[in-house]
C-alpha cells in the first residue's frame, strides 16, 4: 500500500510523517525504515527506526531509487513500513512524473509486502486524479 501526505512547502508534512512513523514503529511486527535527504530529523524518531540519508547513495534520477528501495528490501526480509520525506527530492522525480514511481511503489508492495507513506510537496489539486485516493493528509 502506498499512502501519500500532501502540501506545499513548509505546511507541516514532516510532523505529520514523523507522528505516524513514531506511532507505527510501537506495534509493527517488522522492521521500520525512514528515508530522508538528511538526518535532520534523527533525534526525533524512535531508536527502533532505521534513518537512512539517501544524499549519501549518489542517487540520480527515479530509476535508481526504485533500485534502491529494491536493495534495501532484498536485504531485510522483515521489512514492513518504509517513510519518505522529501519524496520528489530523494526519488529523483517532479510531479509530472509522480505516477510511474507510486505505480512502481505499489508494485513492490503488493510483491514484498511493504507499506510506503510518502511525504509530497504538492498541493493535492495538481496530483493526477488516480493518486488522490491514495491521500491521507491534504495541507
Amino acid at each position: 500500500m502506498v499512502q501519500l501526505i500532501v502540501g506545499n512547502k513548509g505546511k507541516g508534512k514532516t510532523k505529520h510523517l514523523l507522528d505516524k512513523v513514531n506511532t507505527v514503529v510501537k506495534d509493527a511486527q517488522g522492521n521500520v525504515v525512514y528515508l530522508d535527504k538528511s538526518t535532520k530529523h534523527m533525534f526525533e524518531l524512535n531508536n527502533k527506526i532505521r534513518l537512512i540519508d539517501v544524499s549519501d547513495y549518489l542517487i540520480t534520477n527515479k530509476d535508481e531509487f526504485i533500485g534502491f528501495i529494491c536493495g534495501i528490501i532484498s536485504q531485510d526480509h522483515d521489512l514492513q513500513h518504509m517513510y519518505f520525506d522529501s519524496f520528489l527530492k530523494i526519488a529523483c522525480v517532479d510531479e509530472s512524473g509522480i505516477g510511474d514511481v507510486i505505480d512502481k511503489l505499489e508494485a513492490i508492495s503488493g510483491k514484498f509486502h511493504v507499506d510506503f507513506v510518502l511525504s509530497v510537496s504538492v498541493d493535492e489539486h495538481v496530483l493526477p486524479e488516480e493518486l488522490k485516493s491514495k491521500i491521507i493528509v491534504s495541507l
